[in-house]
């Protein structure tokens, strides 16, 4: 009989204790099921292999754009989570360009929608320049960014460097350093967004299955060309191509055997790019540029060309306007090359760009920016540029309404 009750109470006792689990379990169960935490851990900055020393560079991530999926992976119900694609977006800041970098970087992060990963290589003095100013934008929680050092491949690193303006030719080596990086848009310091970023990047899905990058041509009239007029060397189609915005599919880059001038055999992008170094170095201007042009001369199949409104500069007005993309719609991205945000030679740039950098993330974006800008591009109708101004404004102020037309959370 005892043997009876001893059994009994066991079963009470389990009976009693798989109850009390299945009340906290459906006590935990509301918060279980929520999304929760920030963004993804901290993008790790990959040095090139060829760097001395080895190792990471210096990383930092400021701001997440999407919650992190819980631990074991999907949610509850086998709902997946669909991770929140990132824009990657590349530049390269040495000497003097802090303050353009971070007026593009401004642009970039004003207008986007999805979520941005910057790559930002730069000198080491200016690493802790830019993590200051980043770290205040954490804010906004749109953007991450990863700091690189400068690199190059060991023996040929100051020839590289000097190739050009310094450090220019980094961009050729992104495809071999951002090696888990699928595709990039890579800019110069001195680029400026006038529309979403997410525009700019919708063009990877129009490469057809042999195109790798994009890039605009470098001229739209041929009488004041430079590489049909004065190159010594092949160049893309009958104007070349300016590599000042360039759009890359990097594991296409990376896959692809390249048709060249120096051997029958095809090389990959990594063996390449020495070879055509000294081979072109004598006649080459533009460094990084007309390497890229000769690659792409000799196999223009892989090159998207996207129109000149992509990649709007100086040239393409002072001798009278000839991008007709831009008098359509207007400029989407305003490239200063020649060094027009810092003198008076082109007023309608400076205007542009001054207005960008003095704006802040919490303005009033009509009041404080556009209006206030187009009275400045008022005054500067005595120039070729200037009598055009608005198709400088003409996007930018339909971007500015989309930003407000969205909803909160997305601007």
């Amino acid at each position: 009989m005892r043997r009876y009750l001893r059994l009994a109470g066991l079963c009470l006792a389990c009976g009693f204790c798989s109850l009390l689990y299945a009340f906290s379990q459906l006590a935990l169960a509301p918060e279980d099921g929520a999304g929760g935490g920030g963004g993804g851990g901290k993008p790790q900055a990959r040095a090139a292999s060829w760097l001395a020393g080895g190792g990471p560079g210096a990383a930092r991530g400021a701001g997440s754009a999407a919650p992190a999926a819980p631990p074991g992976g999907p949610h509850r119900y086998g709902l997946k989570v669909q991770p929140v694609e990132r824009m990657h977006l590349a530049v390269v800041a040495c000497g003097e360009r802090l303050e353009e970098t971070i007026t593009m970087l401004k642009s970039a992060i004003i207008f986007s929608i999805k979520p941005l990963q910057f790559h930002i290589f730069a000198e080491d003095q200016l690493h802790d320049s830019f993590k200051g100013i980043l770290d205040r934008w954490s804010f906004l929680q749109t953007f991450n960014y990863s700091l690189y050092p400068i690199s190059f491949p060991s023996e040929n690193a100051m020839e590289w460097k000097k190739l050009f303006k310094p450090c220019a030719s980094q961009r050729l080596f992104l495809p071999l350093i951002l090696k888990e990086v699928d595709s990039l848009l890579y800019v110069d310091t001195d680029i400026l967004f006038l529309r979403p970023v997410d525009d700019i990047w919708s063009l990877l899905k129009k490469f057809n299955s042999t195109q790798i990058a994009a890039m605009a041509p470098e001229h739209e009239e041929p009488r004041i060309g430079w590489y049909n007029r004065f190159a010594r060397h092949p160049y893309y189609g009958k104007t070349g191509v300016n590599s000042g915005v360039m759009l890359m599919n990097m594991t296409r880059i990376r896959r692809k055997y390249f048709k060249n001038d120096m051997t029958t055999v095809r090389m990959r992008w990594g063996d390449i790019l020495m070879p055509l170094l000294k081979k072109y170095k004598l006649n080459i201007t533009w460094g990084d540029q007309d390497l890229l042009n000769i690659i792409f001369f000799h196999n223009p199949e892989s090159l998207f060309v996207f129109p000149c409104q992509w990649n709007y500069r100086p040239d393409h007005c002072i001798y009278g306007s000839n991008c007709q993309e831009a008098e359509e719609e207007g400029i989407f991205i305003l490239h200063g090359n020649r060094g027009v945000y810092h003198d008076d030679k082109q007023p309608a740039f400076r205007a542009i760009y001054e207005a960008l950098r003095n704006c802040s993330f919490e303005d009033d974006y009509i009041h404080s920016l556009l209006k206030p800008l187009e009275l400045e591009l008022q005054k500067t109708v005595h120039t070729y540029c200037g009598k055009i101004y608005k198709i400088f404004i003409k996007r930018l102020t339909k971007s500015i309404q989309d930003r407000y037309d969205r909803p909160p959370k997305e601007r």
